[in-house]
């Protein structure tokens, strides 16, 4: 399996390149415009073809770069149904199987973070992975005001849906602003100080008591990333 982590240092934000070494086919999660180039960089360096571009949602905090991406390769570029982004070639809804080659990751709807999220689970050999968006950090969880947050439904999707998962998950945010690359879903069990508040009103509490200013680029990336990362909103 090909597996690649880029990070874009300005919205400390996470891109993931998987595939399948025989079929040279890969796809990605969560891309960054300004990591474009980047990006197929690395492809064409392993001889591979772009094919898919997802995101987890509609991200706040820097422009998607898979409108980018499309034009360039002619790649799918998929979002859960949820996001309304009239751009896309594809959506997928919880419980879809979406990849390339031998590559499937089972889309699991997340809300909570915004009411687009989703998380995607890839069983492996080498052991299994979870990207996991904004809804669960490394040390913490995605803030829910803004974008249709709900603290009450993320609370639902962490314990209804992830940490129902095995404890080796491997887990891949979209995001983490202390160097930390990943992290598995027993160390988060154990140490994230929002997976302790086990009492769902307490964690609405918790949440809602939270006030964070909007992120830089919100009223720019948010309708730019409707339009697949068309900044002037075509």
């Amino acid at each position: 399996m090909i597996f690649k982590q880029l990070f874009e240092p300005a919205s400390s934000t996470f891109t993931y390149v998987i595939g399948d070494e025989k079929t040279k086919e890969v796809l990605v999660i969560d891309s960054v415009l300004e990591n474009t180039d980047e990006l197929l960089a690395f492809v064409e360096q392993i001889g591979c073809n772009l094919t898919l571009a997802i995101d987890t949602h509609t991200h706040a905090d820097h422009i998607t770069g898979m409108g980018s991406l499309r034009k360039k390769t002619g790649c799918i570029t998929m979002m859960g149904r949820e996001s309304g982004a009239a751009c896309l070639s594809g959506t997928f809804c919880h419980g879809d199987i979406v990849g390339v080659g031998s590559i499937s990751l089972k889309a699991i709807y997340t809300p909570g973070h915004t009411n687009d999220s989703y998380s995607f689970h890839l069983a492996s050999a080498n052991g299994d992975m979870l990207f996991s968006g904004d809804t669960l950090l490394i040390g913490g969880t995605g803030r829910t005001d803004f974008q249709g947050g709900d603290p009450g439904a993320q609370f639902d999707s962490l314990h209804d849906h992830i940490l129902v998962l095995p404890d080796d998950v491997v887990l891949y945010p979209a995001h983490n602003y202390k160097n930390i690359t990943e992290s598995t879903l027993a160390t988060e069990k154990k140490s994230n100080p929002l997976l302790q508040i086990s009492n769902r009103q307490d964690y609405i509490d918790l949440m809602n008591s939270i006030i964070l200013p909007d992120p830089k680029m919100m009223h720019i990336a948010v309708p730019a990333n409707r339009a697949c990362g068309d900044i002037n909103g075509v």
